[in-house]
């Protein structure tokens, strides 16, 4: 399957345009304006290296999950079965989750490119995805979304600047209304996969290097965490 870097969107004309359209606002401006400089380079050989010493790095660490996402679902609506393998309904919800998926992808890498290194397009591993299996496709959706989730729900608390870290609640709170669809799209009435919420009412939160491990399988690129505070 797909081994081409993961740039689902063209580039925005300008970063305020893309804020205005994206819907994030002025605020987010101001945010990404605010994000202390690091001119830490996030490559290190054949690896990428994500530095949790600063904002930056966790930036990245998000921009590298949602460039996994965005280009999933970019696959799956552009595949050449997706008329027949989903209903029209089903149809319209992919899409719109592929739109936001690319939003959130093209926010963190402009955000990071503003003031620091952002990661190179990851390379994905789709190949052991049937994208012309509902089953299969869902089922993947479903991995996708909950990982995000409980990836920001971990890496949360390593965000120093408030603003991020407002944002950053934002976005998570789209990826858990999407691993709800999906949860719903598989099993009738269900608002989530078994065992992503805990017996506190309270979803998943995963370490990045948990995280990093359960995505591997569809990123071919080495990804590196370090100074991950204690």
């Amino acid at each position: 399957m797909s081994t081409t870097p993961l740039s689902a969107v063209a580039e925005p004309t300008s970063r305020r345009d893309f804020f205005k359209r994206a819907g994030l606002g002025i605020g987010a401006v101001a945010v990404v304006s605010n994000l202390a400089a690091c001119d830490s380079d996030p490559v290190d050989g054949d690896a990428i290296v994500l530095d949790f010493s600063s904002d930056v790095g966790v930036l990245n660490y998000a921009y590298a999950l949602e460039q996994l996402e965005a280009g999933f679902y970019a696959t799956v609506v552009g595949d050449a079965a997706f008329g027949t393998t989903f209903n029209a309904d089903e149809q319209a919800i992919m899409r719109d989750l592929a739109a936001h998926e690319a939003i959130h992808s093209d926010f963190f890498r402009l955000a990071i490119s503003d003031v620091a290194t952002a990661i190179p397009a990851l390379t994905p591993d789709f190949s052991s995805i049937d994208f012309t299996s509902r089953t299969n496709v869902l089922a993947v959706a479903q991995t996708f979304e909950d990982l995000g989730v409980s990836a920001y729900n971990g890496a949360g608390k390593y965000i120093q600047d408030n603003g991020y870290l407002t944002l950053a609640g934002k976005i998570v709170s789209v990826e858990a209304r999407h691993a709800s669809v999906i949860a719903g799209l598989i099993q009738d009435n269900s608002i989530a996969a078994s065992g992503q919420i805990n017996a506190q009412g309270l979803d998943l939160a995963r370490e990045p290097g948990a995280v990093l491990q359960l995505a591997s399988t569809y990123i071919t690129d080495t990804i590196r965490v370090t100074n991950v505070p204690s």
